[in-house]
């Protein structure tokens, strides 16, 4: 089960999160859809057998674990 994380959207940015995306860990997209919440992405991810993270922060780095905690 490989981990992916739950991206807020726009990314690197201060802006209002307007949605969330699933990707791997080198920025490849897992489907390339835009989720409207965080649930629906993290229940996307894990009916394709994934591990989920999401972020601690709003600014998110994946090489950084502190700002990545496992969705339950």
């Amino acid at each position: 089960m490989a981990n992916v994380y739950v991206e807020p959207l726009p990314q690197s940015s201060s802006a209002p999160i307007t949605g969330y995306a699933l990707e791997y860990v080198h920025s490849g997209s897992v489907t390339g859809r835009t989720y409207q919440t965080q649930k629906q992405a993290i229940d996307d991810a894990k009916r394709l057998g994934h591990r989920p993270l999401v972020a601690r922060v709003r600014n998110t780095n994946k090489g950084i674990p502190d700002h990545w905690r496992a969705a339950d």
